[in-house]
């Protein structure tokens, strides 16, 4: 019996399997006219090792083993300068057949065709496989046996022919033909734009009611007369449809919206939650111990945004856990616990998606890079020798890169982190990795979401309704004057047996002045960042399901919101960031206040992020950009206290920007500290002859040193002024 959330996947994964087989097939049949190499070799190899783990994830070993005994037929052909033998390729295509008739049979609970055949077939085809007992006959009726030049290619071509096995793929139902349409992307967003514009029907609708209470107001100061008794009569009328008119494209519009996000969207969670099987399985298989944590799995992405990432994430888990853990004992012994870290955290920021997949294991090896390289023959050795280490990192994104010496059936084929970054991009996202050694590695995939919606808590302060992001909701409930602690510059909630700080939301937001929770007033307790702080509000108005848009250009840059939403009768809703929520509370405990601003210049996401963090908790306010171009834009309208800038960029690197800043009057004494991910003296004087202030590695940032070393930038500056 199947679990029920792996069987709602299962129709999913039936049309993904399609698309794979269809390219697969097709990489197949040209690898039969052409080596067996390149381009379509890749696409093959990819496709295999994507229906071994997905069917895997879902719990189907039969199809996950078939699939790997494909892969061991084709993979070890990979760079051969012949083509694919015609009876391999036949083997391989047929068993594809089988596979995919077994795969619809267990969607439609039919009946299972046989696999045991096509395991037979592919079986006499294998690389290694025995010679057949009548092609022993006919050699030891010759006197000869096999030389050590008989080729791969030839033992194939000699392998009798098999019999053919029927194994054709089913089509759909026609029941399930009947009560299911087609419908596309785009003509699920073009229903959303329509939606959009019921709402400003709505509100226009609520504008003509309040001219009609205006028209209204007038007749009432005429006082009560004949002639104009019939027509205030009518309006009254007409006030009171319009009124009900109103609430009811309101109610069509939130019921629009629900059907629409049902149809288009599905939770995270139906995706990650399967991962925690793939894990288990891979612990038990190499004695390895581990948990995996999830994050914002309830936030609800495009259904085929959602299906594209289900490869990726696998790849991703699987990898964290068979390369990046270590065994249990040698997790002790390095101080560690035994039990590995996995973490997947989603979020939602305006209409871009993020989706962070970290361990806590021992980290990229470098020199395993570099030596897998070279074995491998990715790099010309004179260029590995003079890559950085962020360099380094994206070799592991080559394909047939692998720093297993012998492929298991978890890893070591060459097949995996390239698929993450080709169906990453092929969404118009990105792959970031960052990775420390001994403490772990963290991937970050960034891509645009234009259908979804993340869980959002509406509050109100004063007039204002306020969204935050459930997933830092940790609960809610009332003040009472005996569970506050009120001091004269703060006040602290007796929270579970620990004081945590209390804040205003209206005073955070400059809405109103700090006020000290009035009894029974609604307080949310909210976590971020490891920290706990109590927010006083309003009113809880209630959970909602809403669409995140960024902001507009002209005030992305406010560091408390992530976005913006509408309710279905056109009430808009500021989303708060969490991680503002709870530094500020840091901000104030230091006395220090935002208006000291930095800008931080990185073309890596991950690093512009951590700068970020690391800097708003000391009390800046951080704006960032991803090139010099983009700095020195912002550097003609703002002003800045201090510049942080990455020197490896493309087109203009962190020295000519540096260069270029100390040529402007208005910038020249603004203090620069220059990040590097390597240690180099040769870096460091060089900095300091273009006009920078200060060095540091990126490790040295990583490890807390990037707010001293920025107030010590500003001090040396003062100083000299």
């Amino acid at each position: 019996m199947m679990d029920p959330l792996l069987e709602n996947l299962l129709a999913g994964f039936v049309d993904e399997a399609q698309e794979i087989y269809e390219r697969v097939a097709r990489s197949m049949m040209e690898l039969e006219k052409a080596p067996a190499q390149g381009p379509s070799f890749d696409e093959l190899a990819r496709g295999l090792h994507t229906l071994k783990g997905s069917a895997a994830t879902l719990g189907l070993e039969e199809l996950a083993d078939f699939a790997h005994r494909m892969e061991d037929v084709v993979l070890p052909l990979r760079g051969s300068s012949k083509p694919l033998p015609a009876r391999l390729s036949d083997a391989v295509l047929k068993s594809l057949d089988v596979w995919m008739a077994h795969l619809r049979a267990i969607a439609a609970k039919g009946q299972l065709p046989d696999l045991a055949p096509s395991v037979a077939l592919l079986e006499t085809v294998k690389p290694d496989a025995p010679v057949p007992a009548a092609a022993k006959s006919r050699k030891k009726k010759n006197g000869k046996g096999p030389t050590a030049a008989e080729t791969l290619a030839e033992r194939v071509a000699r392998a009798p022919e098999p019999e053919p096995q029927a194994a054709p793929i089913p089509a759909p139902a026609e029941d399930a033909q009947a009560d299911s349409w087609r419908v596309t992307t785009r003509q699920v967003i073009a229903l959303l734009h329509e939606v959009e514009r019921l709402r400003e029907v709505r509100l226009r609708i609520e504008e003509r009611r309040r001219e009609i209470d205006k028209a209204l107001q007038q007749l009432d100061r005429l006082g009560i007369q004949a002639e104009t008794a019939e027509a205030r009569s009518v309006l009254l009328g007409v006030r009171r449809a319009l009124g009900a008119d109103g609430e009811e494209a309101a109610d069509i519009v939130a019921s629009m919206e629900d059907g629409l996000k049902t149809i288009s969207t599905m939770p995270v969670r139906t995706v990650i939650e399967p991962l925690r099987r793939a894990v288990r399985d891979i612990c038990k298989a190499t004695g390895k111990q581990a948990k995996l944590a999830v994050v914002g799995a309830e936030v609800s992405l495009d259904r085929r945004v959602l299906e594209q990432l289900r490869g990726p994430l696998v790849h991703l888990v699987r990898n964290a856990a068979d390369h990046g853990l270590e065994l249990p004992d040698v997790r002790e012994a390095r101080g560690k616990h035994p039990e590995g870290a996995l973490a997947i955290r989603v979020e939602q920021q305006g209409n871009m998606l993020f989706i962070e997949v970290s361990d806590d294991g021992a980290g990229l090896d470098l020199e395993q890079i570099r030596e897998a390289a070279l074995r491998r023959a990715l790099v010309p050795p004179e260029e590995l020798a003079n890559m950085s280490t962020q360099q380094l990192h994206q070799l592991i994104f080559r394909p047939g890169f692998s720093t297993k010496m012998e492929a298991t059936e978890y890893s070591g084929r060459g097949v995996g982190l390239d698929v993450v970054r080709n169906q990453i991009q092929a969404l118009q996202g990105q792959v970031e990795v960052q990775s420390v050694p001994g403490q772990g590695t963290r991937f970050v995939l960034t891509l645009p979401a234009d259908l979804g919606s993340s869980p959002v808590l509406v509050v109100r302060c004063g007039e204002h309704q306020l969204g935050l992001p459930m997933v830092a909701v940790e609960s809610s409930r009332g003040a009472r004057s005996k569970d506050l602690r009120v001091g004269r510059s703060r006040v602290q909630l007796e929270h579970r047996e620990q004081l945590i700080p209390v804040q205003d939301l209206g005073a955070l937001v400059g809405l109103r002045q700090p006020e000290v929770p009035a009894e029974g007033q609604p307080l949310l307790i909210l976590q971020s960042q490891g920290r706990t702080m109590a927010l006083s509000v309003d009113e809880v108005l209630g959970d909602r399901e809403l669409v995140i848009r960024p902001l507009p250009v002209e005030i992305r840059e406010l560091a408390a919101y992530q976005g913006a939403a509408t309710l279905a009768r056109g009430e808009l809703v500021l989303i708060l960031r969490p991680d503002f929520i709870v530094n500020t509370e840091r901000r104030a405990d230091t006395g220090l206040t935002s208006t000291r601003r930095a800008l931080v210049v990185d073309d890596s996401l991950t690093a512009r992020a951590l700068h970020r963090t690391a800097l708003e908790t000391g009390g800046y306010l951080v704006h960032t950009a991803s090139n010099a171009r983009q700095a020195l834009e912002q550097l003609r309208h703002s002003a800045y206290d201090v510049m942080v800038c990455d020197i490896g960029m493309d087109e203009m690197d962190g020295y000519e920007l540096t260069a270029a800043v100390r040529q402007r009057v208005e910038t020249d004494s603004m203090p620069i500290l220059l990040v590097s991910a390597r240690d180099s003296e040769n870096d460091r004087q060089r900095g300091l002859a273009v006009g920078a202030d200060g060095f540091l590695t990126k490790k040295d940032c990583v490890s807390g040193r990037l707010l001293s070393e920025v107030s010590s930038v500003i001090a040396r500056r003062k100083g000299a002024a």
